[in-house]
């Protein structure tokens, strides 16, 4: 038998609107966009990426588990930045095709959207306006920190530094701006990733630690609700980045998408106080649709 998932639908709809509900995008938001050139798709989930990493060859079964305990025996083998190179050329190289989901979620106007993807989908899908970016760090010296700010000039294009982006500190950051946060990096404007197990040790230490957010952003997102689009959590790191970075959430935190979630997902996301709603992204973006459809016939009676 079908659910009926229009309520909650309709009560995530509202809640973008007056900005009280963040999306949250994880590896299946990047569903169905390929390479143009190849028609390959994206390397996005754990296994994909992992087949990406080693050209296109499994790696041993204890390796495939996740993508961070392969990229931690690659980056052993070949060293950090053979890790980055990769991930560079997946995601900064390769020319990928655009998204329903994340050209519909840059219409919404939103003030606060999560990627923990490492492409640049959302980044230049919000290039056409100001904004700041929020990107995660590991294992650096010099700084307590964990992440890096950038402010985007509006210009509609996205590249290195200099290039609509320019770096700036937790001082000088437009609060009126709308924030894109980037937990797991992102190539542009500069290379930095949480890839490897070291990384996520690294990473999720210093989020726990309250140094992995900006302090705008722990103020902003009190009482917010999440949105989870594409997001699996039947791994450690999935998790514990997503209870750190919805910490002060309200109450219920709000629901994700799942629409063949496992017992071990609906336990934690019942322990977060999320609601799982058993849909897929393409049916959020029908019930839009179908939303706008009913506005225009109301506006045309």
């Amino acid at each position: 038998m079908a659910t009926d998932n229009s309520s909650a639908f309709a009560s995530i709809l509202a809640g973008l609107a007056d900005g009280s509900v963040v999306p949250y995008l994880g590896c299946r938001a990047l569903d169905g966009v390929i390479d143009p050139a190849s028609g390959k798709a994206i390397p996005a989930d754990s296994d994909s990426l992992i087949l990406a990493m080693n050209d296109g060859k499994p790696m041993a079964p204890k390796l495939m588990y996740e993508f961070p305990r392969a990229a931690m025996n690659f980056e052993l083998k070949k060293g950090r930045s053979a890790v980055s190179r990769f991930l560079d050329r997946t995601y900064r190289d390769t020319v990928w095709t655009t998204s329903a989901l994340h050209t519909w979620l840059a219409g919404q106007n939103l003030s606060y959207v999560v990627d923990s993807n490492r492409d640049t989908l959302m980044q230049q899908a919000y290039a056409d306006r100001p904004h700041t970016l929020i990107v995660g760090l590991s294992r650096i010296g010099g700084t307590d920190y964990r992440f890096k700010l950038y402010q985007h000039d509006g210009s509609g294009v996205i590249g290195k530094l200099g290039v609509g982006y320019k770096a700036i500190e937790q001082g000088d950051v437009d609060v009126t701006l709308p924030v894109l946060f980037k937990p797991l990096g992102t190539p542009l404007p500069e290379s930095h990733y949480i890839a490897s197990d070291a990384d996520f040790v690294d990473y999720v230490t210093e989020l726990m630690g309250g140094f992995g957010i900006p302090a705008f952003v722990k103020r902003m997102r009190q009482g917010k609700r999440y949105l989870l689009l594409g997001l699996p959590l039947n791994r450690d790191t999935e998790r514990m980045v997503l209870s750190d970075i919805q910490f002060g959430a309200a109450k219920p935190a709000g629901w994700a998408l799942m629409p063949n979630a496992n017992d071990k997902e609906k336990r934690f996301l019942a322990k977060l106080g999320i609601e799982l709603v058993p849909a897929g992204i393409a049916d959020l973006l029908a019930a839009t649709q179908a939303a706008g459809v009913a506005d225009v016939a109301l506006e045309a009676a």
